[in-house]
């Protein structure tokens, strides 16, 4: 997992409440059995005025050009502002991995589904919750200021707006460690590799008879 801690990125506004997870990836782009390509499928049925299926070739379909991420203004944006409440829905981890595949790495907003909050951390989203008035003003900047910025420096967990204010944030410590070591589940437990190899070799030499049945 990528690790997170000091970026700089365009902002690009999500100006929707209750944003689902099945709008964010919607059910018929659950079907791959891989992790990635999720990416151009990311809010399909409001990026295309066509429907999308998986395995079309993104460059050959027909962009919405009222929907925000197709805007030339938000083109390689990485910090998605959003209402409240997003992520709601179905607990699909693919939503994340959509949103981190088209270039996400932040998301900020007043409130999150709890299962999607979960997903963010574990693959290294960070997403950020701030008061509603506080978000609201962002939009507001965002709306007035092309090429709007912001710095989000986790270990200081703040967010900087571009005339230097800095908006502190509160993350649970543990998610903190982990995005900004790049830990994701597997990671965790990867750092005790030695003593799970030590572990399996002591056992073995304990019980010899399970290396057949380990075996298969």
């Amino acid at each position: 997992m990528q690790a997170f801690t000091l970026h700089t990125g365009l902002v690009a506004p999500m100006d929707r409440a209750n944003v689902d997870t099945d709008a964010i990836i919607p059910k018929q782009f659950l079907k791959s059995i891989a992790r990635s390509g999720f990416g151009p499928n990311l809010f399909d049925e409001w990026r295309y005025l066509d429907k999308g299926e998986p395995g079309q070739d993104a460059a050959l379909r027909k962009p919405n050009p009222d929907f925000v991420l197709n805007q030339a203004r938000y083109k390689g944006a990485s910090v998605l502002l959003c209402r409240q409440n997003f992520g709601c829905g179905s607990s699909r981890e693919h939503a994340p991995w959509a949103l981190e595949q088209f270039g996400f790495r932040a998301l900020i907003a007043p409130s999150y589904a709890d299962i999607f909050f979960n997903n963010c951390f574990k693959n290294g989203i960070l997403p950020i919750v701030l008061p509603e008035g506080q978000v609201s003003r962002l939009f507001d900047e965002v709306a007035a200021f092309p090429g709007y910025r912001l710095t989000i420096d986790l270990p200081r967990q703040v967010v900087v707006k571009p005339d230097g204010e800095e908006i502190p944030f509160e993350v649970q410590a543990f998610r903190k460690y982990c995005l900004v070591n790049g830990f994701d589940d597997i990671g965790l437990t990867l750092r005790h590799a030695d003593k799970i190899r030590a572990f399996e070799a002591e056992r073995l030499a304990k019980m010899p008879w399970l290396a057949k049945t380990q075996l298969g």
